[in-house]
Parts: C-alpha cells; sequence; structure tokens
C-alpha cells in the first residue's frame, strides 16, 4: 500500500519525484524517501512523516536526473527512519524501493545474516536489495554461487533475486554504476511506466503521471522493466519478450487538486452529482425503458441464463455490494449476495459456471479482491469487474466490466466512489430485470429516477440541514450505534465505517430489527443513534426500533425523507429529497459523508490521510 515513483530522463529529478510523491500520498504517509543519482553516487533522503517532511530535507539544486522515490505505509518493521525506503545494500551502490510483502522474509534474512549481511532495518524489503547486490557483486555462497557473466550485470541480477522471493512485490532499482536505466518489476503490485519525449516515469499509480505524460504502459504480474530515457523494454521474469501496450490516460485524470476546498474528502462529497452523471450518461435508456453496460458485452439471452450474482468487495466497497445484492434479488428475481472479499477466496466457494460476479474495487488494485476474482477464474466462473481506475489490475484480471466514471478520488475515506459502485449496479440491475422480470413501465418509471439522483443530491448538498448538531452529539460519545433496515442497512454500515475512519470515534452498525438482539445492551442515558429511515415499505419497522431506543434514554439522530412526520421522535432530523425507495441509498448516505468529515474536523482529525489507513490496499 505505498507509493512510488521513478524518473530517467534530462531534467532534474528531485522535483519530479517529490511531487509524484505528493500525489501518491495517499497510498501511504508513514514516511518517505528518495534516491537520486548524483554525480556517480546515490544520494539518499528518508524522513519519517510526510512528504512535506522530506521535500524540506532535499536540497533545491539537487543535481541528478534519474532517481526513484517512495512514500511508505508500514507493513513489516516500525515507523522510523531506519525503516523507510529507498533501502540500500551493503556497498551503498545499489537502492531499492518496494511494495508488497516478501512472505519467506524470515528464511532469506537469516541466509543473508548468515553469509555476513547486516541489516540497518527491521523491513522486509532491505531484504531485496541485499539480494541484489550478492548478484550483482558475485558474493552469493554455496549453491547459489554466481557465474561470471552474470556479475556486474543489473537486469540480470535483479532478475535472479526475484527468483528467490515469495509473495508479492512492486519494486525499482538503481544502479549507481548504470546512470542510463532504472530495473523495476511487478508480481501482484501494481506499477505504471509514463512515456515522455526523451523521459521515462514509472509509478505504482497513473494519477502520478498525468502532469507530465498520458502514454502509459501497465506492466503486468510477472513482468520486468528495463527503463531508459528512450523508452521501455519489458520481457517476462523467466526472460521471454513482452511487446509494449501503450494505453492513452483519460482526460479526468488530470484533476487531482483540491481547488477552493480545505480538504479532498469534501471535495469529493459536493462532486457526487456530477460524478453520478458521468457514470449513468448514455447508459441509462429510459426511452427501451432499460440501462446498456457496452462493457459488460452480455446478450438478453446469456442474462436470462444467470442463475446467480455474487457481488465481491472490501470496506465501502462491500457496502455498495450489499446495496446492490438487495436490488438484483429483488427487482431481477436472481438470487444475490454480497461478499467480502477477504474471506472469500479461502473459504474454497463453490462457483456455478452459470452464475456472475462482480469485483468492486474503487482502485481496482485491492489484493483481496483480486485474489477473489483469480479464484472465480481458476473454478470456471464468470466474473467482471465494476472498478473506477482504467487499466487497473482488476480491470485487466477480469476483461470485461464496468467503470464507474468517478474521476480521481483522493481522500483516503471514498465518498463518490461508493455512490457510483451503487449507481453502476443499479444499471445492471435494471439490464438484468428487464431482460427476466420487469415490464417496460417499471423500467421506465426506475430508469428515469435514476436520472433525476444527481440533481436530487445536487439539492441536498445545497442545504444539508443541522449537521453540526449531529456533530455535538457524537463528540464524546463512547460508541455510536447506526441502524437503518434492508437497503439503509447498507447505508449504516457505510454511515458507521466514515465515522470510525475520519473521526475515529468508536461505532457500531446493525440492521434495526437485529439491535434488539445484542447492540441494544450498550445504549444508556444520552447514547447517539443514528437512524437511517426514508419514507420505504420498512419506515414503520424501523419506527418501532425508534421508540425502543428512546425508550432507554438514547438519544435519536434520523436520517428522513423530507415532509415525513418520522421525524417528530427524533432528537435531530436531517431531511433528504424525496426519491424512489430504490435510490434512497445515494442521497441517505450525503449527511453521513458530512458528519464524519465535520467531526474529523472538529477532533482534529487528518481529514484526508487519516490514522493507519492507506487508499489502496495492495497487501493481503
Amino acid at each position: 500500500m505505498c507509493g512510488i515513483i521513478g524518473y530517467i530522463g534530462t531534467r532534474p529529478a528531485a522535483p519530479i519525484l517529490l511531487e509524484g510523491l505528493r500525489r501518491l500520498e495517499y497510498r501511504g504517509y508513514d514516511s518517505a524517501g528518495l534516491a537520486v543519482l548524483d554525480g556517480g553516487e546515490l544520494a539518499v533522503r528518508r524522513r519519517v512523516g510526510r512528504v512535506a517532511d522530506l521535500a524540506r530535507a532535499v536540497p533545491e539544486d539537487q543535481p541528478g536526473r534519474l532517481g526513484i522515490a517512495h512514500t511508505r505505509w508500514a507493513t513489516h518493521g516500525g515507523v522510523t527512519e531506519a525503516n523507510a525506503h529507498p533501502h540500500l545494500d551493503a556497498s551503498g551502490r545499489i537502492a531499492v524501493v518496494h511494495n508488497g510483502i516478501v512472505e519467506n522474509m524470515a528464511r532469506l534474512r537469516e541466509r543473508l545474516a548468515a553469509e555476513g549481511v547486516r541489516f540497518r532495518s527491521e523491513t522486509d524489503s532491505e531484504i531485496i536489495a541485499h539480494l541484489v547486490a550478492r548478484y550483482y557483486f558475485g558474493l552469493a555462497a554455496g549453491s547459489d554461487t554466481v557465474p561470471p557473466d552474470l556479475q556486474g550485470d543489473p537486469v540480470e541480477s535483479v532478475r535472479a533475486a526475484l527468483s528467490r522471493l515469495r509473495g508479492t512485490w512492486g519494486i525499482a532499482v538503481m544502479f549507481a554504476d548504470h546512470p542510463d536505466l532504472v530495473v523495476a518489476a511487478r508480481n501482484g503490485s501494481p506499477l505504471v511506466v509514463g512515456l515522455g519525449d526523451g523521459e521515462t516515469f514509472l509509478a505504482s499509480d497513473a494519477h502520478a503521471l498525468v502532469p507530465y505524460t498520458r502514454r502509459v504502459v501497465f506492466l503486468q504480474d510477472g513482468e520486468l522493466a528495463v527503463l531508459g530515457a528512450a523508452g521501455v523494454r519489458t520481457t517476462r521474469l523467466d526472460g521471454a519478450s513482452v511487446s509494449l501496450d501503450v494505453h492513452e490516460l483519460e482526460e479526468d485524470w488530470g484533476d487531482g487538486e483540491r481547488g477552493d476546498f480545505p480538504h479532498f474528502m469534501l471535495k469529493e462529497i459536493h462532486e457526487q452529482p456530477e460524478a453520478l452523471r458521468q457514470c449513468i450518461s448514455g447508459r441509462v435508456q429510459p426511452e427501451q425503458a432499460t440501462a446498456k453496460l457496452g462493457g459488460l458485452d452480455l446478450s438478453p439471452r446469456e442474462l436470462v441464463g444467470i442463475t446467480r450474482v455474487g457481488l465481491i468487495g472490501c470496506g465501502t466497497a462491500y457496502h455498495a455490494c450489499l446495496v446492490g445484492a438487495t436490488a438484483i434479488e429483488q427487482l431481477a428475481r436472481v438470487p444475490a449476495r454480497a461478499e467480502i472479499a477477504s474471506e472469500f477466496r479461502h473459504q474454497n466457494p463453490s462457483i456455478d459456471p452459470d452464475s456472475l460476479y462482480f469485483a468492486v474495487s474503487q482502485s481496482g488494485e485491492t489484493a483481496d479482491t483480486l485474489g477473489a476474482v483469480k479464484e472465480i477464474r481458476l473454478k470456471g466462473g464468470r466474473v467482471m469487474g465494476v472498478v473506477n481506475v482504467v487499466g487497473s489490475s482488476i480491470a485487466r484480471e477480469c476483461g470485461r466490466g464496468v467503470y464507474i466514471h468517478s474521476g480521481p478520488e483522493m481522500a483516503v475515506a471514498s465518498t463518490k466512489a461508493f455512490s457510483n459502485m451503487v449507481a453502476a449496479l443499479y444499471l445492471f440491475t435494471l439490464q438484468l430485470a428487464r431482460a427476466r422480470t420487469l415490464g417496460p413501465h417499471e423500467g421506465r418509471r426506475f430508469a428515469e429516477e435514476l436520472q433525476r439522483v444527481p440533481a436530487l443530491v445536487e439539492e441536498y448538498l445545497a442545504a444539508p440541514g443541522p449537521i453540526d448538531a449531529l456533530v455535538r452529539m457524537v463528540l464524546d460519545a463512547r460508541v455510536v450505534l447506526f441502524l437503518g433496515r434492508g437497503l439503509s442497512s447498507a447505508v449504516a454500515a457505510e454511515g458507521a465505517l466514515k465515522l470510525m475512519e475520519v473521526a475515529y470515534v468508536p461505532c457500531i452498525a446493525y440492521p434495526a430489527g437485529e439491535m434488539k438482539h445484542g447492540p441494544i445492551a450498550l445504549l444508556e442515558e444520552g447514547t447517539p443513534v443514528i437512524v437511517i429511515a426514508p419514507r420505504d415499505h420498512l419506515r414503520d419497522k424501523t419506527r418501532s426500533n425508534i421508540q425502543e431506543c428512546r425508550a432507554r434514554g438514547a438519544r435519536i439522530a434520523l436520517i428522513h425523507t423530507a415532509g415525513d412526520d418520522i421525524a417528530e421522535l427524533a432528537d435531530v432530523a436531517i431531511p433528504v429529497p424525496e426519491t424512489s425507495e430504490w435510490f434512497t441509498p445515494l442521497l441517505t448516505v450525503l449527511p453521513l459523508q458530512l458528519l464524519a468529515y465535520k467531526a474529523g474536523l472538529a477532533l482534529g482529525r487528518d481529514i484526508d490521510r487519516p490514522r493507519n489507513l492507506a487508499k489502496s490496499v495492495t497487501v493481503e
């Protein structure tokens, strides 16, 4: 979950590396470092903290036109300068940055130590630098004696070192003796090469490259790349050649600045109306009373043949899956289930070849979800992606799917991506339901109501109601209970997750009907209970749950449909515009996003970079 950036070309490398790290900081912000080739020596700077702390340690006139850099989210080893990347070999002539996990770390470390290597850090990543050096300098012992023709060869030294590793990696390696190249490799952790005019870039996320180029090559698992100023050459780790597949990045991936907003999270909350329009535009077709997702490439006959739908995600993506599964099963009458990706593939799942699975992920790089995709394919199942990032690992692994078109989401806490994931799953629901159970009148009404949602989101955000009163309710709470029924149960879970992520307030989310089977024991005088209760077919059931909470002294915050008299039961009532009950999650989630943002602000939290979290979880 770390960020990697690299550069080789004609310009000073350090400013490009630092700007790339700033754009990648959402991937990790425990520490940061860079290495630049300066007069035949590696100039290395590392600092605990943010990229800004590193930038202050780098001379403004730092020479060098080749370098690599890294921003870290700690896995192995504490947050210390010694554990920050880049890591050097004993000679100080080889530098490595690494994202991923070396699973056989203990055995390799023990063996290297027995051969005389002295480690400077606690990390698994340092092992890679020492392994490369053993081959490059001809230091490997015993059965690993290095052939003479391998010594001094940077590419083959990296290739040999990687053959010893078990685990995942995205790495970049530079050699003081070779000012004309950077060696990169990927296995389970994303890397993107950017192609410029007389310069070449490397990053773990294409977003870091858009200030410099939109022509990119996405490395595949098991590939090794040699970057030079004139371009890139790629091979398989076994040496087999690979043809370059150059992609052009979409225009909206250049829009990654805060603008007039104090935080990315607030900006992205307010971008939801336009993001939703981008997601549904050209796909929802009221005239035909249906939707069309061309990326799925499913004929009506194939849609009718689907026996079951599985939706797989983690965190916010999983909550979007819960909404999608409910809509699919109730409207299309196809059994549907949301699955937590980190559990799915370890359950030895039974995969029906007539089922259809969706892997849902904003980044398209979530390791647990990618693992589930591979398990489904291994067992003969069909799986498609619902992702935001074009060319991401899940998108490429699935081959078919839906891009949600949220544009870049820089805050760690996801907001607009949740809404667009839900919207994309609604589009599939309509397409599937029209092929099976839904008549044209109902289909047209669904399509027209979905088209109205972006304007309703805009309307709510222009007048969000008494969010500050809701914030005051939760600031000193020992625990906040979120309740909802049906579709609103998933919204309750998402609201609780946001408040925990951004404000660090302990929260529990439960289906409202289950509250009396355990969580009711937490209620005491003044306990905040946030209830999502739009005007839907479960509203009266939810009213009873509210009364149960009030009878035990809880303070009730109610997210409800404007004009509904259920607001009389609340201490704080926040209305949202009226819509079809199917689309209420796209509106009722908005006050909860604002609550998390404002509560985090009031508590002095780091809104866009919450502690211990990273945006793209690329390790298991």
